[in-house]
Parts: structure tokens; sequence; C-alpha cells
């Protein structure tokens, strides 16, 4: 009775996240095209036709790229809100009837041996979510695309074994990087993305004695760097009384790349 997932491929240039239990196999989001979606479950020897089913975040296309030649090719169900369906559905193509499901916000959805609650976050899209996994006692956040993190999903996220959480930005990067203003403002705005310092101090309000690890996602290629998000995440948690590197350890993220498959 496990719970595995790997974090496919994450940043600004597409996400995907593979999250399996012994009966159930499920992707969040295809951000990429379809071919580099099939590359990536090869390099963590899965195979697409398993999947039980696709369930999408938002409708901004690093989340949605290969949703649709995915659902087709491998005929997979998907699952969006009704508002995130109806801002993307023009992008994916045609979807046959019997592919197409409703995941509500707040809702939890059970997928076999797996329970799956969904979370809105404040970002620029129709109607933002993302996902909270549970199974056989053992708890999975996917949080990435979060403008702030609210005190409402403070509570849904608190205590998990392990998390996927946005460290998109360091602050003086973007301020003196290429960016226009325009997408500055709106990369920092509350309904953009979590900077490092701010995702440390959400996370350092959520870790328990059950987190054993942290994965940090959605880094910016242009604003961030790996090693700059680690060390700024380890930095803050560590001013925050957090053992880092003792009670849970801090994992990187790669837009090409996935992690190796990680037992919750």
């Amino acid at each position: 009775m496990t719970l595995r997932f790997s974090v496919l491929a994450s940043g600004s240039t597409g996400n995907a996240i593979y999250v399996e239990t012994d009966k159930q196999k499920l992707l969040i989001d295809a951000g990429l095209s379809g071919k580099k979606m099939d590359e990536l479950f090869q390099k963590v020897n899965r195979n697409p036709k398993e999947l039980d089913g696709i369930l999408v975040s938002h409708e901004h296309s690093d989340h949605i790229k290969g949703v649709g030649i995915f659902a087709r090719k491998h005929k997979l169900p998907i699952y969006a809100n009704e508002k995130t369906w109806q801002a993307m559905e023009s992008q994916l193509g045609t979807i046959a009837t019997e592919q197409k499901f409703t995941f509500a916000m707040g809702e939890v959805k059970t997928f076999g041996d797996l329970d799956v609650e969904s979370f809105g976050v404040s970002h620029d899209a129709v109607e933002p979510m993302f996902y909270v996994f549970h199974h056989a006692g053992k708890k999975l956040v996917l949080a990435t695309d979060m403008g702030y993190v609210s005190e409402r999903i403070k509570g849904t996220i608190k205590g998990a074994d392990m998390y996927i959480f946005e460290s998109n930005h360091d602050l003086n990067m973007l301020r003196m990087g290429r960016y226009p203003w325009n997408v500055k403002r709106r990369i920092l705005s509350d309904v953009g993305h979590v900077s490092n310092e701010d995702a440390a101090l959400a996370l350092s309000e959520v870790i328990d004695d059950n987190t054993s690890r942290i994965y940090l996602a959605h880094l910016s290629l242009d604003n961030n760097m790996k090693d700059l998000a680690r060390l700024t995440v380890e930095q803050v948690l560590k001013e925050q009384g957090m053992a880092v590197g003792e009670q849970f350890e801090l994992y990187d993220t790669d837009p090409l790349n996935p992690t190796a498959l990680a037992v919750v």
C-alpha cells in the first residue's frame, strides 16, 4: 500500500506530475508536447497507456500544451472544473464526450484507492486549483502557480508527508531582469507566482513531524536558479527554527528531466 510520484517536468516552459498507487495512475497537467510527454514516461519506466486519467490545474499553456494530443493518443479521461473546461477546450482540439469529466474546486474525488482533494489558488486563470493526494494515511501536496499562500490553503495543505511546492523566482533577479515592468508586476501580484522567500515562509507554517521531503517547483528560467532557490528556502526555514537536512530534505525539480520515482 504505497503512494509514489515523479515530478516529470516543472518550470515556466512546461509542467507535468505523475502520481500512482498500486491500483491507480494519474497525470496532473501535461504542459509539454505529446512526444516529450511520452519521453518523460519512458524515463520513469511507466506506460502512459496505463494511466487512469489526466487532472488539469488550470488553462495556461505550460500546463495543458500536451493534454489534448496525449489524451487522444492514449484514450485517457480528462478532469477539470467547469470554468477551466470552458477556457481550455478550444486549445485542446477535439475531445470525445466520454473523455470529459468535471472535477469541482473543493471536491474530494476518489480514484480507486486514491482520494484526491482539490483546492483553489490565487492565480490569473479562470478557476485555478491544485491537489492533495491521500492514500493509506499518507498525504502528498501539489501546490504551484499561487500568487500568495492564503490561510485557507495553509489549512488544507498542513502536515503533509511530502510537498511539491512553488518556488518561482528570486526577488532581486526578477526586479533587475529583462522582463517589462507589466510582466514583473503580474508575477509579483497576488495572482502571480510565489517567490523563494515567500515559499519558505509558507512552508514553515505547514511543515510538521510527518514531513520528509519538499520538492521546489515551477522555477522561472529567467528569474531563478536551482541552487539559489534551494539555498534561500533552506536559509529562511532554518531562521524559522526548522531542521533542514535532519527532519526533512529539499529537492530540485527540472523543466526537462523527471525526478526519481519517490515513495511517500
